[in-house]
């Protein structure tokens, strides 16, 4: 047994409860989502503009703070932070379309990912072999076109998928951990 295994018993001596209280939330919750997508759904949408209102706020009081900053950056930054603000009530204000705005962003997100993939296995920098980067970035920007040609479905889809990989998860989590047996004395 290595010191990185002990280490590993204690963390997980001590926080098995809080294993099983999660594990056993994350099933309910898996189960809700399945149950219930469209609930689930407007939670996440709310989830989202309410990160975004306390991430405006934040830039906002940074911006007022942060006396090492030069003043055009603070003004920025509060400019920045103003806006993201209005975004995340403008979310709230309609929650169902600031999920399609988030699809969108993820199809951003994965368009420039698959340039950024291409671009690396075109120019020999990746750590595998450089057909298997340009595969994944070509897979990439498909994904996130896919995402701009049919945004609900992608949300549904993501609900879906996440919902079933939470319960999974959560089922593993309770299944790998040690219970009481000849292996809870060495735990």
């Amino acid at each position: 047994m290595t010191i990185d295994d002990t280490v590993a018993q204690r963390i997980t001596k001590t926080m098995k409860g809080t294993l099983i209280a999660v594990s056993i939330i994350g099933i309910i919750l898996g189960i809700l989502a399945l149950v219930w997508p469209g609930a689930t759904l407007l939670t996440v949408a709310i989830l989202f503009g309410s990160y975004l209102i306390a991430a405006g706020v934040f830039r906002v009081s940074a911006a007022i703070t942060a006396d090492s900053l030069s003043a055009g950056v603070r003004w920025l930054l509060g400019i920045l932070g103003v806006l993201i603000i209005v975004a995340g009530i403008i979310s709230l204000a309609n929650p169902f379309r600031s999920l399609i705005v988030l699809a969108f962003v993820i199809g951003i997100g994965w368009i420039l990912d698959g340039i950024v993939d291409i671009g690396a296995g075109a120019a020999g920098t990746t750590r595998g072999p450089r057909w298997l980067a340009v595969v994944s970035g070509v897979v990439s920007i498909i994904a996130g076109i896919v995402i701009f040609l049919l945004p609900g479905l992608a949300i549904a889809t993501f609900i879906l998928f996440g919902a079933i990989l939470l319960i999974v998860v959560s089922a593993t989590t309770l299944l790998t951990l040690p219970f009481r047996g000849k292996n809870a004395a060495a735990v």
